[in-house]
């Protein structure tokens, strides 16, 4: 009968043409081909619609890619069920595997031997391993042999040894064209597993760039809050500080007229005459300005915390006084001996500090505006030697004396 297809005798797969037959040689680098009068069949795969043509032919044919057999997309799959198909997988080489083990069985042992070592008082398992391993030759080798292995831990345990044991010419449990289909078979299976591993690989991949842009995204509309913030705080004390500006220069005005009309009295002259004073002319609010609103400075910053200072202790000013000399003394210690440490670090619990500085609310603050830094677990306040800034120390020093000096500094 003529052929009517090719047969790989590698695999045993079912060819149509000779170009297919050099397609399959490419892919499993299989070059045993012969003609066959078994015809092609036409299988169908139920879960993808993939064709095949013969029952080994599933293991010739090229893998298709890892979306198309898990039917899946990115961002989509069950990472559990990605796991249950390795598992199952992983099952199916296990126990490919396990048709391939050679069967271990109890040796064959001269049985009249055999008994005559039970009679003798040696367990079967004994006998059998000490027949076994002195050659079935007599008793005295089985007896010698005994003596020799007495102190081995599986002395007692029935010896196993494989079906054939010629070592010559092993006798597999499947036939040749059975184990060449079996190892195609492995084959394929780890190239499936492979395939799925790297997939998920990839997904992970894909997740992890996603969720560092998504952080990234989160990053910047947090710093984009926060400048906001920070503008709003600065347009906030700007306001505050022309508001307590306008209040001390009416505060001014008051005390000026109050001086006059006390001269007035003295040299008795009558009161002035309130229609003839000249009104102040009323004050024009400033038109909102376009330009971009300036960051605040740093002596802008220890002027706040200055004007705080005294905010929060008003009801004391000379306890408000003595921690503007005191924190003035400070900066002017440093600016004149900026290599001595002593005066660059402060101990935060000595209670000299504490009375002057430490217990009032906006101190510490404004010593660490002036570049310290709490260090030893909050323990020390300390100016490193290369962060003493003179420009800053000196905006310091002016603005301790404009506090000290000024009547009318951090009125309200």
């Amino acid at each position: 009968m003529a052929g009517v297809s090719l047969k790989c005798g590698d695999c045993g797969a079912l060819l149509r043409s000779v170009e297919e037959a050099q397609e399959h040689a490419e892919l499993t680098t299989h070059t045993n081909f012969s003609e066959s009068t078994e015809a092609v069949l036409n299988l169908v795969c139920t879960t993808c619609g993939k064709p095949c043509r013969s029952k080994t032919g599933l293991l010739s044919v090229k893998p298709v890619n890892a979306s198309h057999f898990l039917g899946f997309r990115p961002n989509i799959i069950s990472y559990v069920s990605l796991i249950n198909l390795i598992m199952k997988s992983s099952t199916l080489i296990l126990a490919s595997w396990s048709q391939l083990v050679i069967e271990m069985v109890v040796p064959e042992v001269d049985k009249k031997l055999l008994e005559e070592l039970e009679a003798m008082g040696f367990p079967v398992a004994r006998a059998t391993r000490a027949l076994h391993y002195s050659g079935n030759a007599s008793i005295e080798a089985a007896i010698n042999w005994v003596v020799e292995h007495e102190n081995d831990s599986d002395i007692d345990q029935i010896p196993l040894v494989p079906v054939n044991t010629k070592v010559e010419a092993p006798k597999p449990s499947l036939t040749p064209e059975e184990l060449k289909a079996k190892q195609q078979e492995l084959r394929y299976i780890s190239h499936f597993l492979y395939s799925r591993i790297s997939s998920i690989f990839f997904i992970f991949i894909s997740l992890f760039l996603q969720e560092r842009i998504r952080v990234g995204k989160e990053l910047l509309e947090a710093k984009r809050i926060e400048e906001e913030n920070e503008r709003k705080r600065i347009v906030a004390l700007r306001k505050a500080e022309k508001e307590e500006e306008k209040r001390a220069r009416e505060k001014i005005r008051q005390k000026l007229e109050e001086d006059k009309a006390e001269r007035r009295r003295k040299l008795g002259l009558p009161p002035e005459d309130s229609s003839s004073v000249k009104h102040s002319s009323p004050v024009v609010e400033e038109k909102k300005s376009s330009l971009p609103i300036r960051p605040a400075t740093k002596a802008e910053q220890m002027r706040e915390c200055l004007r705080a200072l005294k905010q929060n202790h008003k009801d004391d000013d000379a306890k408000v006084k003595r921690a503007f000399q005191t924190l003035l003394t400070f900066a002017g210690n440093v600016v004149k001996n900026p290599d001595e440490e002593k005066f660059r670090k402060i101990r935060l619990s000595n209670q000299s500090f504490q009375e002057r500085v430490g217990a009032l609310r906006g101190g510490i603050e404004f010593l660490e505006l002036c570049g310290f830094e709490k260090i030893e677990g909050g323990e020390f306040l300390f100016l490193a030697r290369d962060k003493v800034d003179i420009a800053v120390l000196n905006s310091a020093g002016a603005e301790l004396d404009s506090a000290i000096r000024n009547p009318f500094f951090g009125v309200l």
